[in-house]
């Protein structure tokens, strides 16, 4: 698959995760919260906070590794990225 059609896709992915991701964490929060505490508040909004990072990482890697048919192509041509 292309590069440019892998960051297509992965907008979409990247969109849609981050919204249900943020809307499971909301549902956790007011199931959860209410009986929590100061420093309980803070450590969960903390985990939920950076928690998406590591599947977002290896869609954005995904996302910027060339395809095979990017490599064939730069192959043919000669485009050494210079």
């Amino acid at each position: 698959m292309r590069m440019r059609v892998k960051k297509f896709l992965g907008v979409f992915i990247l969109i849609g995760f981050i919204a249900i991701y943020s809307l499971l964490v909301m549902r956790v929060a007011v199931d959860v919260l209410p009986q929590a505490r100061g420093i309980a508040e803070f450590i969960f909004y903390a985990v939920a906070g950076m928690a998406w990072v590591v599947p977002v990482r290896y869609l954005i890697l995904w996302m910027n590794k060339p395809g095979r048919k990017d490599i064939e192509q730069e192959a043919r041509h000669g485009n050494h990225g210079s």
